[in-house]
């Protein structure tokens, strides 16, 4: 299972190997709020036995068990697809919680320190890493990236007589098998295992619920005699607004131990939630996330957060919270902006330069 140091180690390595990756590959288109979020990864153009060990080179510096290597050896399109899912997933996390005290900061030991816990900022990190890895796979299935997937050939839809399936559809039957078998699980006797695994199915579920299917009428005159229809999954930021609703309402589970072992037994269902009657695993039966431990405020500089000292907020908004009741300073500032653009044929926009003054407000350490 890919525990918490695990996933400290692979979300470290993975940024460093972006740049390698960058090397190897002739262009990348890139979409999102940030302006800098891969979506697409070209086929690398290189001699295939070059090809080839550069691949198992970047499989090599993720630092995976050794199941997950062999699964990400086995198919050159997986390395470069488990960079992509996590720098997806770091920046869905930033742009959900940009408005929090805690704005999903992943630097160094602040990572290292949140994952060991059972927080139910954890929780949500082990949730989108899961979900980021589902969806990133299923598109680079349907993208030709990888060599043993293509698009979704399998569809389960009502009135299949009526329906002709055509197009290249995400191939999310692939992607969410390939996710649960990477992940893994652990003995049920590892309580935060059981919760971790847990909250990476949740992602998967995620996923799988915001999947559409998209059809394109073919016929005379525009009629709609036959139709051609593919599974598309939601935009990943979807995914991510419906991960921080979860993440808002997530269920703190305890724990029971055997005295004469010192063993953590079966989770206590949380809110009068009662587990199923006979089940293998104890964890209560809900699609919501679950976490261990109460958060820390992140309000002061500690081991998992730098704290909110500095950080800007939107007075009307959210700087009473984020700033934890110490205020806010003002700083007035004149900013130029582009204004009143304009699509000029062929094929440029013009922009006037507009200046404005803005305030700035910022939280007193």
């Amino acid at each position: 299972m890919l525990d918490g140091s695990l996933l400290a180690r692979w979300l470290a390595a993975a940024f460093g190997l972006t740049l390698l990756l960058a090397a190897l590959r002739p262009s990348a288109a890139y979409f999102g709020l940030t302006g800098s979020e891969p979506l697409t990864i070209l086929p690398l153009t290189l001699e295939p036995e070059a090809a080839a060990q550069a691949h198992f080179k970047a499989c090599d510096r993720l630092k995976l068990e050794r199941k997950q290597r062999r699964m990400c050896r086995r198919d050159p399109g997986v390395a470069e697809t488990l960079v992509e899912a996590v720098s997806m997933s770091a920046l869905e996390c930033q742009y959900q919680f940009r408005f929090e005290r805690w704005n999903c900061t992943l630097e160094g030991r602040y990572r290292a320190s949140l994952l060991k816990r059972g927080f139910k900022e954890t929780a949500f990190l082990y949730a989108i890493s899961s979900a980021g890895l589902t969806h990133a796979l299923a598109k680079a299935c349907s993208a030709g990236r990888m060599e043993r997937c293509t698009c979704d050939e399998a569809p389960d839809l009502e009135n299949r007589e009526a329906w002709q399936w055509g197009g290249c559809g995400d191939n999310l039957k692939y992607s969410s098998k390939f996710v649960k078998e990477f992940l893994g699980r652990r003995s049920s006797k590892d309580l935060r295992a059981r919760v971790d695994f847990h909250n990476n199915l949740v992602g998967v579920k995620v996923i799988k619920a915001g999947v559409e299917t998209t059809c394109k009428c073919h016929g005379v005159s525009g009629s709609c005699t036959v139709r051609t229809c593919w599974r598309q999954l939601a935009p990943f930021h979807e995914v991510g607004k419906h991960l921080k609703h979860k993440y808002e309402t997530a269920l703190k589970v305890g724990s029971t131990t055997n005295e004469a072992t010192g063993e953590a037994g079966a989770i206590s269902p949380p809110r009068g939630r009662a587990s199923g009657v006979g089940s293998a695993d104890p964890l209560p039966r809900t699609p919501e996330l679950v976490h261990l431990d109460d958060s820390p405020s992140f309000c002061l500089a500690g081991r998992f957060s730098p704290g909110t000292a500095g950080r800007r907020c939107h007075r009307e908004k959210n700087c009473e919270s984020i700033c934890c009741g110490r205020g806010h300073n003002t700083q007035s500032r004149v900013v130029t902006r582009p204004c009143q653009c304009q699509v000029r044929w062929c094929c440029y926009v013009e922009c006037r330069q507009c200046t404005q003054r803005e305030e700035v407000y910022t939280c007193k350490g």
